[in-house]
């Protein structure tokens, strides 16, 4: 520890030095990377605070969502007033819905430079988690980047936490670079997803270090559920899509990189993709990456991954920390604002696969709000990448609730990405491309290839009751499937009306 130069304090210490109404700057991306005893002494301190009737909240600004030891913790203990840009917390996301914490929804790769000009206030602590840190002030992170560069650079303070159990061979593994700003901003020399632009560590101010806590803790991070009947049929699809792309010529035999969310779906589809065999090995310029993907590099039919965070479960996490040598050769993670940078992603060709929480017979998608209404997680990344990508698909399962909804609708209740932007819907019924098709055209294919065979009727005569125009829209029963889902549970059997 004395080799540390910096003061070495218990979580309840580092907590203490944080006021009421501070900002606070959290390294970290998904549960990868991010800090568990700092937050945790926070909202204990929170709650004595408030016993004894004093206020207490911060504001919280993060590179995504969290481990629940950050948002979940401080969310039960009502220590947050203000979060951005994204989170995905059961505690937290009641208490946004609720009012109670102002939350700014927000594209992850425009995060760091706001923060930069100053549009979320001074940065009081950045607070992060790192394998690593020399007496120079040489900040090796661990398994993500997100904003931490930038919060470390920007903060007034510092607080590290020290994990062990994150080895110091991660050296390497990243790539830390933060672009100029506007009018001194230059172009990304990034021509292939392997291409390194910056260094291996953070290179902070020493004398803003005013604590440094040690900890031996994994990452938060789970696996998830294996894929069903479902998710197995869209990935599926997806796949056969992209190989009728090559086979047309649209996609070069080489492929291109791609980009896939996170979840049971994007697990499916990146599994539908590496067991394909007219699918060459292929590269992935990304935000996240899970356990399917190191499967993948392990059975060669990932070449190179370049990513901000490894969010994997802690078995899928011994085994990249076990074979360090063979990972770093193919895994690179970067800040956020590089990983999702829309420029990049545009040159480089990248397929996007997103998912959606519903679509429309226009091909705008929701990918945020359940209703209209009700924050689920946040747009996260995926505008980031649906704007600039090469090709833009968004998958999701044709019905939820045991067939009560349709995720196929007249007009989505709240718009993350327009018609502009998306360009093929999937689900395990069918895919529909939407390129050269105009909204009655779109309409129509959407209909008769993505929705469930139950509601192709009922969307069908929707479509009587559009006043004929450009786009198929009728004010009157645009929301009617919404409305009767609010009144009745069930979306089936809307009696439409002029």
């Amino acid at each position: 520890m004395s080799e540390l130069a910096f003061p070495v304090l218990t979580p309840e210490e580092a907590a203490t030095l944080i006021k009421n109404g501070s900002t606070l700057g959290f390294g970290g991306f998904t549960a990868a990377g991010s800090i568990k005893a700092i937050s945790r002494a926070l909202a204990r301190r929170a709650e004595a605070e408030h016993t004894a009737g004093r206020p207490f909240k911060v504001r919280v600004l993060t590179g995504a969502s969290t481990g629940p030891s950050v948002d979940g913790e401080l969310a039960k203990a009502d220590a947050i007033s203000f979060r951005a840009p994204y989170q995905s917390d059961p505690i937290l996301r009641q208490k946004i819905n609720a009012g109670e914490v102002h939350f700014v929804d927000m594209h992850l790769s425009v995060l760091p430079q706001q923060v930069r000009y100053g549009f979320y206030g001074e940065i009081d602590y950045a607070i992060v988690e790192a394998a690593h840190v020399t007496p120079g002030g040489g900040l090796l992170l661990s398994s993500s980047v997100g904003a931490a560069n930038t919060y470390l650079r920007l903060a007034k303070n510092i607080l590290i936490e020290l994990n062990a159990h994150h080895p110091e061979g991660l050296l390497g593994m990243h790539d830390i670079f933060e672009p100029g700003d506007p009018p001194a901003r230059s172009e990304l020399h990034i021509d292939y997803p392997s291409d390194r632009i910056g260094g291996p560590i953070c290179v902070i101010d020493t004398k803003k270090i005013v604590g440094v806590v040690m900890t031996n803790q994994p990452d938060e991070t789970h696996g998830f559920q294996p894929g069903d009947a479902v998710t197995e049929r869209i990935g599926e699809n997806v796949t056969e899509f992209l190989v009728n792309e090559m086979r047309a010529g649209r996609i070069p035999a080489e492929f291109l990189p791609l980009q896939s969310g996170v979840g049971n779906i994007s697990n499916a589809v990146l599994g539908a993709l590496g067991r394909n065999p007219k699918v060459p090995p292929f590269e992935m310029y990304t935000e996240v990456l899970q356990d399917s993907c190191i499967s993948l590099i392990e059975a060669g039919r990932l070449k190179f991954a370049s990513t901000c965070a490894l969010t994997l479960s802690p078995e899928t996490s011994l085994r990249v920390y076990g074979n360090l040598d063979m990972f770093r050769r193919h895994i690179l993670m970067r800040p956020q604002e590089i990983s999702n940078n829309p420029e990049v992603v545009r040159r480089l060709g990248v397929i996007s696969m997103n998912t959606a929480i519903e679509a429309d017979l226009g091909g705008s998608v929701n990918s945020s709000h359940i209703m209209g209404r009700q924050m689920v997680n946040g747009i996260g990344g995926s505008g980031d990448f649906t704007r600039s990508a090469y090709i833009s698909i968004f998958c999701c399962p044709s019905t939820q609730k045991g067939g009560k909804i349709s995720t196929i609708v007249p007009v989505v209740s709240h718009m993350d990405h327009s018609e502009h932007s998306v360009q093929v819907l999937v689900t395990e019924h069918g895919i529909a491309d939407l390129r050269g098709k105009d909204p009655a055209e779109r309409a129509r294919v959407i209909i008769n290839n993505c929705a469930a065979p139950e509601y192709r009727d009922e969307l069908t005569a929707y479509l009587m009751f559009v006043r004929r125009g450009h786009e198929q829209l009728s004010f009157r029963s645009c929301f009617e499937m919404h409305h009767k889902f609010a009144q009745d549970g069930d979306m089936r059997g809307v009696a439409w009306t002029h």
